[in-house]
């Protein structure tokens, strides 16, 4: 009898390859919008603790506004990203109805709130919103729902929408916010499948609209001048973008250091709203401001990659949507900033002083981010 020599038996190894799971787009999207906006949060108090403490007594006034604004729109994406978005289907045309009412609103004694000519701001008793931003969000939802049917022969039935939308605005007048309404409203249009003969029809007569626009009203006709020839006027229509301008060279590459900035000192108007960016490129300089813009690029890129792999036609819509609006919003605001648009006041999306544009942009990443829960 032959005996195999026994040999002891090798254990398989319960230990599984460690492999790198790549984060996905979803958490790095609400990760670049947190991060953003609480870098905005710590920058609003940076430019702000003077002018804060001169007007109310606190130089912590608008550190805690804005921090409480954080926390409310946390909780409005965790809401939007937990419930299902076809859900919000059903609620489009409620929503539009809801937003253009309040736009009219504006306009009504006791309850419209003008400043510095323009009515734009609801008075809600406890706080103030602005009808504008909400709009935005609910239009993105309204025209993915309409446009979720393959119909043929909307394009006057878009353009009456549109036509009633915008008058408000501009009557208030807020020819950015116009501005971004008419760009977000066209790319949905487009990216539904309209024919490329409607594009080519519709564009030009939007761009010749906002530009008669912009030179109907004196003051809108001045930012125009100021932008073509920065050097007209440096004491008055100019001031603004010179001392942007100024704010911008001297950062140079690395900045003059964190709360060093100079322009922040009285010098630079719209500090904490629509310059805020003038002075972060003051004092983090072209590198540190290149690397905030690379982060929003981030946060708009994994939103398209949602958008691509969305489920179905009206989730797909409702993402590109929001991706426009985000992107529009920096796009002209930034472009504000280094001279290459007119100044508009549209706020910088996450960083910008301001409730409604803060809590607006969470609710639509919190969308996004149920979309993306649901590919």
């Amino acid at each position: 009898m032959r005996f195999k020599k026994l040999t002891p038996r090798k254990e398989k190894s319960h230990t599984a390859k460690q492999t790198t799971r790549p984060i996905s787009p979803a958490a790095l999207l609400a990760l670049l919008s947190v991060l953003l906006a609480c870098f905005g949060v710590a920058m609003i108090f940076n430019v702000s603790a003077i002018a804060a403490f001169n007007d109310f007594g606190d130089k912590y006034y608008y550190l805690k506004e804005q921090a409480k604004w954080l926390v409310v729109g946390l909780v409005v994406m965790m809401f939007f990203m937990r419930i299902d978005y076809k859900k919000l289907f059903p609620l489009a045309l409620p929503l539009l109805i809801g937003s253009i009412g309040m736009l009219i609103a504006v306009f009504i004694p006791g309850i419209g709130i003008s400043a510095l000519g323009a009515s734009r701001w609801l008075n809600l008793g406890f706080t103030t919103l602005q009808p504008t931003e909400f709009l935005k969000v609910a239009l993105v939802i309204y025209l993915a729902a309409w446009f979720s049917y393959k119909e043929r022969g909307r394009l006057l039935s878009f353009l009456l929408l549109l036509g009633i939308i915008i008058v408000p605005v501009v009557l208030q007048p807020d020819l950015g916010s116009a501005v971004v309404i008419v760009l977000l409203a066209l790319t949905i249009y487009f990216v539904s499948g309209a024919p490329l003969w409607q594009f080519g029809m519709v564009v030009p007569f939007m761009v010749s609209s906002v530009l008669l626009l912009a030179i109907s009203a004196p003051y809108r006709l001045e930012r125009v001048k100021t932008f073509l020839n920065p050097e007209s006027d440096p004491q008055g229509t100019s001031y603004h973008l010179r001392q942007i301008l100024i704010a911008l060279g001297s950062g140079g590459w690395f900045g003059v250091g964190l709360g060093q900035s100079r322009q922040k000192f009285a010098y630079l108007p719209e500090v904490t709203t629509d310059s805020i960016f003038a002075v972060i490129s003051e004092e983090v300089g072209f590198l540190g401001a290149s690397l905030m813009l690379l982060l929003f690029l981030v946060m708009l890129y994994q939103g398209i990659r949602i958008a691509l792999v969305a489920r179905d036609r009206f989730g797909r819509l409702v993402a590109m949507g929001i991706v426009v609006t985000l992107g529009f919003q920096m796009l002209i605001n930034l472009g504000a900033m280094v001279s290459i648009l007119p100044l508009t006041g549209i706020p910088l999306p996450f960083i910008s002083y301001g409730g409604s544009n803060l809590i607006v942009s969470f609710a639509m990443i919190g969308i996004l981010l149920s979309i993306a829960r649901r590919n």
